[in-house]
């Protein structure tokens, strides 16, 4: 049993989830759906108001009829009884006369006659006592009515019942029943002076076939016009929709870069002003894109031949630099002075136009990886003890926290070691220098699917709305503030870059006073998908009601919840 319901699952599952995702995506399935359900409960609701005031009508006119046909055959009996009366002295003979002939007018007629009494003497009808129609089974007159005529002589009263009827005898037996209205009239035998009840059992089938026509006629007319309102609204809805639609493949066009793609205007209602509306929008759109993807073009052609033009005569320049600096000792004071600083300064000239060469290569698309699976614990231990002679320049502690077991990935090294090498010596840069208590703290994590690394420092942190910016090219946090790893501000722009070419996140926290922290994410193999981080973002030391992070996804800031 278990296999047959799973074998049914698995049949209708794809069906449901196709069947909703159509919903979800059909806003003409769902206005028609709705339309017809609503129209549904408003005409079962009509229908059935109209149902009841039709079977109120054909009961009440039926039993005008019955009590009107019954007062003349009551009338009609009186009158042969007191015309009977001088004549007649045997009771039982008198009922005879008296049930028999209405008896016959019933079978012709179609309603059943029971005669029962006297009051008060007569053995109940359930027992069998009084005159009757043949086959009809007493228990048709409601013990109710016949209460209502135990004692004095009383009024005509009707009510309704289930007329019940047995035809053949013994094998061939058979009960049939259907609704009815029982009438009963009381008269008195003018022979015994006794008062007896006479019931007449007049059946509802043709107010019943004719209910049944109505309701088939009402259900039938229901019908159609549901497929009627079901059409009309598919047509409406489609002039509206249809347009939509198109103007969606149109927009999904357009976002891959078909630029030329354009709607088709016709009339002058409110889709077609729409339409042209969108056709305005993308031209303006197109010019401004090509306007936009000629100016990158010429910066990234100028960044490219500035960064090529410039390496020979810095080459030059570095030749004479290097002979003045190893001359130095023999210059005065002043010059010898000026000779270091020029070295430093054509140091600091040669890592900007080597930054701006791999900028020029993220540019333009030229960047691939060479990646190879690597302990990155022995990658941060080689970044840190690099940057361990500037940390002791400026009286500050750097730690590397691993866990037991070594965290591995699969990255190009010498990009990874970029990013760590950049986030550890912003954290230097920025931390607060001659205090013992502080220190830069990197961490590693991994688990099955991605590693992370993260950098955190205690320094002056970022102030609210500047974690958006921090990797801005060329975007400082303080421009006054005085650098000592001689960096040139393309830094984390370009670690950026490197993580986006990983697939991996690259995420910066920060608050005023409390410092900040960057987080690193790859996935552990190469082309692998990120859905979480190893490490939290905000460190454990900050505030609880801290939040606040940019997330570098694909080169696009997302907001604070992401990656977490």
């Amino acid at each position: 049993m278990l296999a047959v319901l799973r074998r049914c699952w698995a049949w209708l599952a794809p069906r449901l989830r196709r069947g909703l995702t159509f919903w979800r995506r059909s806003i003409q399935a769902r206005v028609v759906v709705s339309t017809v359900v609503l129209s549904a409960v408003v005409v079962s609701g009509v229908g059935w108001i109209l149902l009841q005031q039709t079977r109120e009508g054909l009961l009440r006119h039926r039993v005008d009829v019955v009590l009107g046909e019954v007062d003349a055959e009551v009338s009609d009996a009186q009158g042969r009884l007191e015309a009977a009366s001088g004549r007649e002295g045997n009771a039982g003979r008198q009922q005879r006369d008296l049930v028999d002939p209405i008896i016959e007018r019933g079978d012709s007629r179609g309603y059943a006659v029971v005669l029962a009494g006297p009051e008060e003497e007569g053995p109940p009808l359930r027992t069998g006592g009084g005159e009757y129609t043949s086959g009809l089974d007493l228990a048709s007159v409601p013990v109710t009515l016949e209460e209502h005529f135990d004692g004095p002589l009383r009024a005509t009263a009707w009510t309704y019942t289930e007329i019940v009827r047995s035809t053949g005898t013994g094998a061939d037996a058979r009960t049939t029943s259907e609704p009815g209205i029982v009438v009963g009239s009381q008269v008195q035998l003018p022979s015994d002076g006794q008062t007896y009840t006479l019931y007449f059992l007049f059946p509802l089938a043709e107010e019943q076939d004719t209910l049944s026509l109505v309701t088939r006629a009402l259900l039938t007319a229901a019908v159609l016009l549901l497929v009627l309102v079901a059409g009309v609204t598919w047509l409406v809805t489609r002039q509206v929709v249809s347009p939509i639609r198109m103007a969606r493949e149109v927009a999904e066009r357009l976002a891959a870069g078909r630029l030329q793609e354009r709607l088709q205007v016709t009339g002058e209602d409110d889709i077609a002003r729409l339409a042209y509306s969108f056709n305005q929008m993308a031209t303006s759109l197109q010019r401004q894109i090509r306007q936009l993807e000629e100016l990158s073009w010429v910066q990234r052609r100028f960044v490219s031949d500035v960064s090529h033009e410039l390496r020979t005569p810095l080459t030059t320049v570095r030749m004479a630099s290097d002979v003045l600096h190893d001359a130095r000792a023999s210059f005065d004071p002043a010059t010898a002075r000026s000779a270091e600083l020029m070295q430093a300064e054509l140091d600091r000239f040669e890592n900007l136009l080597v930054d701006l060469l791999e900028i020029s290569r993220f540019d333009a698309g030229a960047a691939v990886l060479a990646t190879e699976n690597v302990n990155l614990g022995d990658l941060v231990r080689r970044v840190v003890d690099a940057a361990r002679p500037l940390a002791d320049q400026r009286g500050l502690r750097v730690l590397v926290a691993e866990p037991d077991v070594p965290v591995r990935a699969d990255v190009d090294v010498r990009r990874i070691e970029r990013i760590v090498r950049n986030l550890v010596t912003n954290a230097i840069d920025h931390a607060l220098a001659d205090d013992p208590t502080e220190a830069v703290l990197v961490r590693l994590a991994s688990d099955d699917e991605s590693a992370a690394i993260t950098v955190r420092d205690h320094g002056i942190g970022l102030a609210p709305g500047e974690a958006s910016m921090v990797f801005n090219r060329f975007w400082r946090s303080d421009p006054a503030r005085t650098r000592t790893s001689g960096g040139t501000g393309l830094g984390l722009a370009i670690a950026q870059e490197d993580a986006h070419l990983h697939g991996g996140w690259l995420q910066a926290w920060g608050r005023t006073g409390q410092g900040a922290q960057f987080r690193l994410t790859v996935p552990r193999h190469a082309g692998g998908t990120l859905r979480h981080s190893p490490l939290p973002l905000v460190p454990e030391d900050a505030a609880s009601s801290d939040t606040g992070a940019v997330v570098v996804r694909g080169g696009v800031v997302a907001g604070p919840e992401e990656g977490r």
